[in-house]
């Protein structure tokens, strides 16, 4: 701009670099000005240069507008004209992008907002729904399981109906389906919600877990009277071919029961017999070897008792594990086997249920036969008289108890391993 204006002393290309620092300047200014050995410094030389490039600078500027006036207001009109256009053109765009907003908003975002409105209803009713069904369904159940449960009653005192022993089972298949629908609790799951309605808290608290409990407790007491014995000393021991059947079809019920309702409650009450038994068979050997007249009778009693675990054992072998829906816990599907034998022989760790009853018996009738012998007087004198007597009885017992109920042929050298036991633990503390 200086050189189309003429030359100039101002040194426009320093004042315009980028990097100009206005002390560097000043300070070169003061240094042109004054010799370095000079101890009172100059200013007022390097600030008239100062003051008189800024006046020349104003000057030139005031030349150069004055100049230009006209073509900078006619540049500057065409400007402000240009502007103008713009914006009424920016406005009638406005104008029109607002309109189409309006329309958007009145077309779509109202109708998304009472469409949304309306999905939010719609879900909540098909939760009331999926939660209505899930209640009818419980509700279903226990009257079902109401039903059940007065089928295994017989149906009430005045009735006249027949207990139906089959209905047990029945009733624990719809306890396990109503169980499986409470614990299905998670998220997006059938049972969701139910643990919170008053009226499935009250079907628990009324039909279910009463019925749970009476099912297992008439499923225990069957196995509990477990007997088809024919060998018992009572004339009313003898049982008929349809009897023996019936207990049969009873106790398999029973056993299905507790398998469905927890195969660790079948556990417990199979060893709960054999243990009763074994308490029995103890106590009556032990006091029938004070009094031998009473021996005898005492063996066949013994001999029943394992006649029946005999039975039992057949009936276990089998019997099949019920079929349980895929949904069931883990931990009763693990515990499923070929048949109901099987897990019980597990749990006592042995082989057969015979030999573990008379095993067992021995090992606990050693230790009474040698107090008996340790206080002397006549019932040792009378045992060791009779020895061969105590001898023969105790193992016909044993190898008459191994029978099954009704067999009448004796497999040859079975069991004879058993006898020697039970003969070892009564004869063994006797001496020689």
């Amino acid at each position: 701009m200086a050189e189309s204006e003429g030359p100039s002393y101002i040194d426009y290309e320093a004042l315009l670099d980028p990097e100009f620092s206005p002390t560097a300047f000043a300070n070169s200014l003061v240094i042109a000005t004054n010799n370095p050995s000079d101890t009172p410094i100059d200013l007022s030389t390097p600030l008239s240069r100062v003051l008189f490039d800024i006046q020349e600078i104003d000057t030139h500027i005031h030349e150069l507008t004055t100049k230009s006036a006209i073509p900078l207001l006619t540049h500057t009109k065409d400007q402000a004209d240009a502007g103008q256009r713009i914006v009424t053109q920016v406005e009638a765009q406005v104008a029109s992008l607002t309109d189409g907003y309006q329309r958007l908003e009145k077309e779509v975002i109202q109708r998304y907002d009472e469409a949304n409105q309306i999905r939010i209803a719609v879900e909540r009713l098909w939760e009331t729904v999926r939660i209505g069904r899930a209640v009818a369904r419980c509700l279903t159940l226990g009257r079902q399981l109401e039903t059940q449960m007065a089928e295994v009653a017989g149906g009430g005192l005045n009735s006249g109906k027949k207990e139906d022993h089959r209905a047990m089972v029945r009733a624990s298949h719809t306890l396990l389906t109503a169980r499986h629908l409470l614990s299905a609790s998670g998220p997006n799951e059938e049972g969701e919600h139910l643990s919170k309605i008053n009226l499935i808290i009250y079907l628990q608290n009324s039909v279910l877990t009463p019925s749970e409990t009476l099912l297992r407790n008439r499923a225990q007491q069957i196995i509990r009277e477990f007997s088809m014995s024919s060998l018992a000393s009572s004339s009313t021991a003898f049982t008929t071919y349809p009897q023996s059947e019936e207990t049969k079809s009873r106790t398999t019920s029973a056993l299905l029961t507790l398998q469905l309702l927890n195969p660790r409650l079948l556990i417990a009450a199979l060893q709960t017999y054999l243990r009763a038994s074994l308490t029995s068979s103890l106590t009556s050997v032990g006091r029938a070897l004070n009094s031998l007249p009473t021996l005898d009778r005492t063996l066949l009693d013994v001999s029943a008792r394992c006649q029946n675990i005999v039975a039992l054992e057949r009936l276990l072998d089998s019997t099949k594990p019920p079929r349980t829906s895929k949904s069931e816990s883990k931990d009763q599907a693990d515990e499923e086997s070929g048949n109901l034998l099987e897990p019980l022989l597990a749990a006592l760790d042995t082989s057969s249920l015979p030999s573990f009853f008379w095993r067992s018996l021995a090992e606990g009738l050693a230790p009474r036969v040698a107090d008996l012998m340790a206080k002397g007087g006549a019932v040792a004198r009378a045992l060791k008289s009779q020895r061969e007597r105590v001898k023969d009885s105790v193992r016909e017992c044993v190898l008459r108890g191994s029978q099954s109920p009704g067999d009448t042929i004796r497999k040859a050298g079975a069991w004879e391993r058993e006898a020697a036991v039970m003969v070892g633990s009564v004869l063994g503390p006797l001496g020689r």
